[in-house]
């Protein structure tokens, strides 16, 4: 179930959050200083807590980013690398849910109707102001940092 602003996940759930596109591209690209701020979230990642999601159309972003700044071999690599995630579907519903919201970026809806859909805990992503009308909190990658496993 996803969080609100008056509700965390319980310590004896795994967390299960939604990392925005830039989010991914900075680990895979190495983008500094971004990508310093998200390895301790891929390294418990690595644990299995949290579980965690990108959406389907985060991976055809991340392959078109990458190719442009390393190749397509390597970015056929990052793919791979992101399919190491759990992939949010959009179907018709999700794209519905995501122009109803409010808000002018369609591929921030996108995102948002996603981990609404999957019901996630959190949206860990770089723009929070962004995701300020998102119903599932976004949460800059070290702001997950507490409610991670230690």
């Amino acid at each position: 179930m996803a969080a609100d602003s008056t509700s965390t996940p319980s310590a004896s759930r795994v967390l299960r959050v939604l990392l925005d596109t830039n989010v991914v591209l900075d680990w895979l690209l190495d983008r500094k200083p971004w990508s310093d701020d998200a390895l301790p979230l891929w390294q418990a990642r690595d644990t299995g807590r949290p579980i965690t999601y990108i959406s389907a159309s985060a991976v055809t972003d991340i392959f078109y980013i990458a190719r442009r700044q390393i190749g397509t071999t390597a970015a056929l690599a990052s793919i791979d690398q992101s399919l190491a995630l759990e992939v949010a579907p959009i179907g018709k519903e999700t794209l519905l849910r995501a122009r109803a919201l409010p808000g002018s970026d369609f591929e921030d809806n996108v995102a948002i109707a996603c981990a609404d859909v999957e019901r996630l805990d959190f949206i860990v992503t770089r723009n929070t102001a962004d995701f300020g009308h998102s119903p599932v909190p976004a949460l800059e990658p070290l702001a997950l940092l507490p409610y991670l496993p230690a």
